[in-house]
């Protein structure tokens, strides 16, 4: 059976680890040439083990330069999953201001770098798909010890609907992936982080009303769907997987 992204040429940032190194694979399982991208190349050596159909490559998505060198040629990209992104966990308070900083230059100014990069190349062909990792924990949902994340995520948003609005006759789609909370590496490193790991475990599954906590293969599949053309009439919008903590 044919792949859904059969022919595609698909960028992932923070393929390293998590939610992004799922999207990669699920990606060129699906038939896409892959391009995986994080700041630690090691973290991606095995991805072509996998599946051929990826090439890691080391980039910072925080510096425009790199990502221009790597993303600003005449390739033709069709996809563009921004899953890059970093968490701050603590109140406003609590948080400095280079935290704040550093929370917007990662999961909102890395995501203007990549798509500044990709987005002439997808009007002119008159096609593209550009997936932006947010967050409910964002406009959706205020989320306790979240505030820069949150605000950031939120940021993530707004411009996700303004890309979308903007190219919106141009055949290229911009929506928001919204993740509830997800079993990934980050996630297992804050919880190893806490006093008392279990209970914080139990925290965070108690936030879904399903009793569980999501898994990066259920939010690839869903960025494998905003990618691909049954998607086609979609943009613009918010995608929440969430096991029903936003209800």
């Amino acid at each position: 059976m044919a792949g859904r992204l059969n022919g595609k040429q698909a960028v992932v940032t923070g393929a390293g680890q998590g939610i992004g190194r799922a999207v990669a694979l699920a990606f060129a399982a699906e038939g896409a040439e892959v391009i995986a991208a994080s700041r630690t190349l090691s973290k991606m050596e095995d991805l072509p083990e996998q599946v051929s159909k990826i090439t890691p490559v080391a980039l910072d998505v925080t510096r425009g330069d790199e990502v221009a060198a790597l993303l600003g040629t005449e390739n033709p990209i069709d996809i563009l999953c921004n899953c890059a992104g970093w968490v701050h966990e603590g109140t406003l308070l609590e948080c400095e201001l280079e935290d704040w900083y550093r929370s917007f230059e990662q999961n909102v100014t890395s995501i203007y770098h990549t798509t500044h990069a990709v987005l002439p190349g997808m009007v002119d062909r008159g096609s593209g798909s550009i997936i932006n990792v947010a967050s409910v924990a964002s406009s959706i949902t205020g989320v306790p010890r979240r505030a820069a994340y949150g605000a950031s995520k939120a940021a993530v948003i707004g411009l996700t609907k303004a890309v979308a609005r903007d190219t919106i006759r141009t055949g290229v789609r911009c929506n928001a992936l919204c993740p509830g909370t997800t079993l990934s590496p980050s996630l297992e490193a804050r919880i190893a982080a806490t006093s008392d790991p279990e209970a914080t475990r139990r925290a965070f599954i108690d936030r879904q009303p399903m009793g569980r906590l999501g898994s990066v293969d259920e939010m690839a599949a869903a960025a494998v769907w905003l990618g691909s053309d049954e998607a086609a009439f979609v943009t613009g919008t918010t995608v929440v997987v969430d096991g029903g903590q936003t209800l």
